[in-house]
């Protein structure tokens, strides 16, 4: 478990790395060679306190030594001088062993200020080689803030998916443990853990398999157990940082090696007790060139992964493996033939995963497919399970929630396969394999037969539900009985004047409301063949079908072609009504069922049009029509104000005009805080938990000060918090810190502070950094480039306010109050109404 502690030296250390540093691998490279750096130095003089010899720094590299470069002897340009000229050449030191030496080949430092570096470095020696756990703990959080997807398709699996895997799969002490696609190591050392931690969960029953439960290694058992861990990657970088990593948690010569896994044959014939992995999604342009030796013969990297991974497994073998739905359902043949392998000879279970676990590096929806190859040539079933929440909210930010069906979906998955087991191996004769008796609350059990009677062996596990039958008192029919796909097409440049144009960056997400600009004066800009759409067609977003972008033309134009223009062809369709059947989460659910494509996930037509939808009759869906229309008048009046209100003072010009700087004190010393204890509790307050456009600031975590890094922000009580970094000041990230514990807060590096004194309220100050002209000129005077302009603290200094007498801010500001209840009042209603509409496009479904 990751201390505190040890997390703050790391952001501190990014922190002062951003500015000369900004791509977050290129930080989390630095920090790893610090780290390394500062740990070689740790070990020659543990050897040397033993009696012993210096091994690292030894010879002509004795100069390149940590002491001497943090030395207080040494300048501030050669310590530059001499860092940068060490890491360059620590690749060529004899004196480290290979796995060192890769470490640092080709490194160098991509600075020059001696202040970073002598900052950086300060914090590096803070870190201690005494527990390697601890520290291994500490480079897995300094990989999870690497926030970009790979080049070849990678994404890092959060670790609570890879422990959930690990845990239904349960390696044991004599396994073969294999990743081979293992990125940074996640799978690889979860399962080490997992083992040595006593974490077994399968009792015997009867195939010879026992728990370790309570059960210690020995020292040789350990050893062989790291030994028996190996992991394949296609990137050098992430081979490198799986070395470090592994090494961190104890494995003193890790099996990693740069592998194409794909299209080389040199380990084809290595096979494995247990596999866990999360292959790259992406293929290539022009797709994978494998060799002849796999089973299905595709061009698509997920299915080639997938078909590696079942082929590596021993008689006994297990895996546990991430895939995208094209894998669970997509009708090429090269998927079926998987999925017909798969089904007769691998699989036991499918847990499907929210379509938010990835983000923010992609909204793909998942699955997870558990192979037993044992279990699965002699049960008749397999297991569906469905997870709706994994403890996070599925936005950008996966913020956590109190929601997670991960610990009891685990306990269903486990109890099922155990049902299978002692079925199989029961003396007797007993048939039982896990139907009829075991009837999981978050899944299904399905005959083999029936998945693949109709030879498409779809693992959706909805496909196959029972409660999938129709509640509704209407009937069912497919889309294309009722619609079909307009495939008129403009080239734009041969258009006469301005013309409507719909992106898919105009289509509000489940709303139905358009945004941003939408007229064309020129459509020669607008490159590439585009659809044709009139009014009364709808509109479909096709790409990323998860943000459900769908709209009712009122009008006629072009638009995407990763739209779809949706044409009624039935006399007893209203297609308004059909616009909000489109948009609805039943709707949506199946359509996400449907999607092809791991990188940009869409949905084809033929997918969305097979789809079925409940067929009132024309008056009902007129008088539904009639009934949400009513409601959406409300949405867009109340809408109207949320949309519209904003915070402004009339400026008097009898009004006194000072500097900001005369009436607050902008970002207070932590020197306040001197003679407070260490172990006082304080509020954490990081940028996510600021509010756009909202007052109070409310905090949500607690520190000590003493498990605060020197380098965040400290506030306290009606404080004004102001982000100085785009984008978060551009959204408006401003507000008032209240209710922080003891008074006292500290947030993120990149908030201005300001505190008012005694001629201003906070509100004041709040009122007037929302200011229109306020934020023009802070964006207009930021500093740096790229991603990383800042608001200067002099600007905010000097940044010239009106300050009327207290009396008249107190009024001014209760009359904002007012209009602020209101206003609330109005998003609370649209709520209100926007829940009401989807009751009654559900009532239709049946639900």
């Amino acid at each position: 478990m990751l201390d505190v502690q040890t997390r703050q030296r790391i952001d501190t250390a990014r922190d002062i790395l951003v500015g000369r540093v900004p791509d977050p691998k290129s930080q989390v490279e630095q920090i790893t060679l610090a780290l390394m750096y500062k740990f070689m130095d740790d070990m020659d003089v543990l050897s040397e306190e033993m009696g012993g010899k210096a091994s690292f720094f030894a010879g002509e590299f004795d100069r390149y030594s940590w002491r001497n470069i943090v030395g207080p002897s040494i300048g501030a340009y050669d310590a530059v001088n001499l860092y940068s000229e060490g890491i360059s050449r620590m690749g060529e030191n004899p004196g480290l062993p290979p796995l060192f030496r890769s470490m640092f080949s080709n490194a160098y430092l991509p600075f020059r200020d001696p202040e970073t570096l002598r900052s950086f470095l300060q914090v590096i020696g803070d870190f201690e080689y005494d527990n390697s756990e601890r520290l291994g703990d500490a480079f897995e959080y300094l990989l999870s803030i690497m926030g970009s997807q790979g080049d070849a398709g990678q994404f890092r699996t959060p670790r609570h998916i890879i422990d959930f895997i690990v845990e239904i799969v349960d390696p044991k002490k004599e396994d073969v443990i294999l990743d081979p696609a293992c990125g940074t190591a996640g799978f690889l050392i979860s399962a080490y853990k997992h083992v040595v931690e006593g974490k077994g969960i399968y009792m015997d029953g009867g195939d010879g398999r026992d728990s370790v439960d309570g059960v210690g290694l020995t020292p040789g058992e350990r050893a062989q157990l790291a030994r028996n861990v190996r992991g394949y990657d296609i990137s050098p970088d992430m081979v490198r940082l799986s070395l470090v990593n592994l090494y961190l948690h104890g494995f003193p010569d890790p099996d990693i090696f740069e592998y194409d896994t794909l299209t080389s044959e040199d380990r084809w014939g290595e096979y494995a007790n247990v596999i866990l992995a999360n292959p790259p999604f992406m293929s290539p342009k022009g797709g994978i060139r494998p060799h002849n030796r796999f089973s299905v013969q595709s061009k698509r990297s997920e299915v080639l992964f997938v078909d590696y991974i079942a082929e590596h497994l021993t008689p006994d073998g297990r895996a546990g493996v991430i895939v995208p739905e094209g894998i669970i359902f997509q009708s090429q043949n090269a998927h079926k033939q998987l999925r017909k392998m798969l089904v007769e000879d691998y699989l036991v279970a499918v847990v499907s995963l929210p379509p938010g676990v990835f983000n923010p590096y992609s909204g793909v929806k998942t699955s997870i497919l558990i192979l037993d190859k044992a279990l699965a040539r002699r049960a008749k079933t397999i297991g569906f399970f469905k997870v709706e929440n994994d403890g996070f909210d599925l936005g950008a930010q996966r913020r956590e929630i109190d929601r997670n069906d991960l610990p009891r979906v685990k306990s269903e998955v486990v109890e099922y396969l155990r049902w299978v087991r002692e079925g199989i191996y029961m003396d007797g004769g007993d048939e039982r394999d896990g139907v009829g008796e075991f009837v999981p609350e978050h899944g299904l059990v399905v005959e083999k037969e029936r998945v693949g009677a109709d030879g498409e062996f779809n693992l959706s596990g909805e496909r196959y539900s029972h409660s999938a039958t129709v509640a509704s008192e209407y009937p069912y029919v497919p889309v294309e009985r009722l619609f079909q796909r307009s495939r008129e097409t403009v080239l734009p440049a041969s258009l006469d004047g301005s013309v409507t144009y719909i992106g898919l960056e105009n289509l509000e997400p489940h709303s139905g409301r358009l945004t941003g600009q939408l007229i064309a004066d020129e459509p020669a800009t607008i490159k590439s063949s585009k659809n044709v759409f009139g009014s009364g067609d709808i509109l479909y977003g096709k790409l990323r079908p998860n943000l459900n972008k769908v709209w009712f033309a009122d009008r006629e134009g072009i638009c995407s072609s990763d739209i779809f223009v949706i044409q009624p062809t039935n006399e007893d369709v209203v297609p308004e009504f059909y616009e909000c059947v489109f948009r609805s989460k039943q709707f949506n659910d199946d359509a996400l069922k449907r999607l092809s494509g791991a990188q940009l996930p869409r949905i084809n037509w033929q997918s969305l049009a097979s789809i079925e939808v409940p067929l009132p009759p024309l008056e009902i869906q007129r008088e539904i029509v009639s009934e949400i229309e009513g409601y959406q008048r409300v949405i867009d009046g109340a809408r109207a104000v949320v949309d519209n209100w904003r915070p402004r003072i009339a400026v008097d010009p009898e009004w006194p005009v000072v500097e900001l700087g005369e009436v607050c004190k902008v970002n207070p010393k932590k020197s306040e805080l001197n003679g407070f204890d260490p172990q006082t509790l304080v509020s954490f307050v990081p940028m996510a938990d600021v509010r756009e456009h909202t007052m109070q600031v409310q905090p949500h975590q607690e520190r000590t000060i003493s498990d605060v890094s020197a380098s965040y922000s400290y506030f306290r009580d009606n404080d004004v918090l102001v982000a100085r970094v785009t984008p978060c000041f551009e959204n408006g990230k401003t507000g008032i810190a209240m209710g922080l514990k003891n008074s006292i807060g500290f947030g993120s590096s990149e908030f201005h502070v300001l505190r008012s004194g005694g001629e201003v309220l906070p509100e004041w100050v709040y009122l007037s950094m929302m200011e229109p002209k306020f934020r023009e000129l802070a964006v207009r005077n930021m500093t740096g480039t790229g991603g990383l302009q800042r608001v200067p603290k002099r600007f905010i200094e000097e940044y010239e306010i009106a300050v009327p007498s207290l009396e008249v801010q107190h009024d001014i500001l209760a009359e904002f109050d007012n209009e602020r209840t209101m206003v609330e009042g109005n998003r609370q209603l649209i709520e209100r109404m926007e829940a009401r509409v989807r009751d009654v496009v559900s009532r239709v479904w049946g639900d």
